[in-house]
């Protein structure tokens, strides 16, 4: 433990020191060392793939789950995206040092509010490599350093990915320290970074509700929680039903091991005889296995009998529960009871009830009429997102740029002296 403590508090010195070198680099420098991320990323695609292989034979071996290898495994349209992704953060605006309101007191003191960087960051994630990038673009650009912790299942794909990132930052002149990778698949790394108040300002967890719970009660710094998705679709019975078929299976099955695919399906009782037999065919054809409420079950027969649990899980897989519910009120009030609050939508052409559902759902993302699955950080036009948040403070929804500063006041004065 206390030869962790000490590998850990070097990183962490280095961060802090990584984090104060960044008030001295400008932005268009920041952009040119994303630039050259990206472009190192795909140049050295061969070297990621040969060690995302060497995870993925590893993952196999350990039974890991089909939903677990999709999010593990990188090929070259993956490691291109990612390389996109940078260089989507390099054209956005630089947040740092924005000064997003000004006013002048009765006494001349002029009063500004400007973002500045967090600090450090600490993100622990699981199974997910192209977190590793997002995350590191997305804090160099607005100067916060990183400390990254990924799971044991992706540790060659993370080893591999940072070393070529962090060198071509440093290579454009970015502060050694800023991207930095915790290289071990030692649990004991963890328990130490919660505890890293004196180095680290915010933690980030990344994964499922086992590892953001220990994150969250076990932290002694403060946490920005990514919460897990338990989505549904709502189909109301104003719908348009070829627009509803459209939307279930994208948010089913376009990726299902992913935080913001549907996970339930809410139909309105006054269209459910004529919606769910071809709805439930589609998702089947699919291979998408359905649990449904007895009502869908006297509908569609062949379905499995969905559980009490069923309405809680966020399954990461081709399984979706299914409930005919009454009305509006109804699909509200499931959604509140076994929602996790991160996206949820309704399809309908009914103004009211889209307007109500907006209103009333409790959620960092809701829709009307279209996929839980736009709730990401690059189709939202942030470039990237560092986790989905689903907690109300500080920050909502995909995190970007501006969710990863925060304000410090300025206050321009000409001898002005409190009486």
């Amino acid at each position: 433990m206390e030869a962790m403590q000490r590998k850990l508090s070097l990183m962490g010195e280095q961060a802090r020191a990584a984090a104060r070198r960044f008030a001295r680099i400008s932005s268009s420098k920041k952009n040119e060392a994303l630039q050259r991320m990206a472009q190192a990323l795909e140049k050295r695609e061969n070297e990621i793939v040969a060690a995302n292989r060497i995870d993925l034979q590893a993952g196999e071996l350990k039974g890991l789950s089909r939903a677990l290898l999709d999010r593990l495994m990188l090929d070259s349209h993956r490691i291109h995206e990612m390389a996109e992704g940078l260089r989507a953060v390099a054209a956005l605006p630089d947040p740092v040092g924005e000064v997003v309101r000004m006013w002048t007191r009765p006494n001349g003191l002029q009063i500004g509010k400007m973002r500045v960087p967090l600090g450090v960051i600490g993100i622990i994630y699981e199974a997910r490599p192209n977190v590793t990038v997002d995350a590191a673009g997305l804090c160099l650009k607005t100067s916060n350093a990183i400390i990254l912790r990924g799971g044991s299942e992706a540790i060659n794909s993370n080893r591999t990915i940072t070393a070529i990132i962090s060198q071509a930052a440093h290579d454009a002149g970015m502060p050694e320290g800023c991207i930095q990778l915790v290289d071990t698949t030692d649990r004991l790394a963890v328990d130490v970074l919660l505890r890293m108040n004196q180095y680290i300002d915010v933690l980030i967890p990344r994964g499922g509700a086992e590892l953001i719970q220990k994150v969250v009660l076990n932290a002694t710094i403060p946490v920005i929680e990514t919460g897990i998705g338990n989505c549904h679709v709502f189909v109301d019975e104003d719908a348009e039903m070829a627009v509803a078929e459209r939307i279930i299976l994208n948010a089913k099955t376009q990726r299902p091991a992913v935080c913001n695919a549907m996970e339930t399906l809410l139909v309105h009782a006054g269209i459910a005889r004529q919606f769910l037999p071809r709805m439930v065919q589609k998702l089947e054809e699919k291979q998408v296995e359905i649990r449904g409420c007895p009502i869908t079950r006297e509908i569609v027969p062949q379905v499995r009998l969905a559980t009490e649990n069923d309405w809680y899980e966020e399954y990461y897989d081709l399984i979706l529960a299914v409930r005919v519910v009454k009305d509006l009120d109804q699909a509200l009030e499931h959604i509140f009871q076994y929602g996790t609050k991160h996206s949820e939508a309704i399809v309908t052409r009914d103004y009211r009830r889209a307007r109500r559902f907006l209103q009333e759902v409790d959620a960092a993302a809701v829709y009307v009429n279209a996929s839980t699955r736009f709730t990401d950080g690059f189709q939202y036009g942030f470039g990237a997102e560092i986790g989905i948040s689903t907690q109300k403070l500080h920050a909502r929804g995909p995190m970007g740029l501006e969710e990863l500063t925060t304000i410090k006041y300025v206050v321009y004065g000409d001898g002005q002296i409190r009486e």
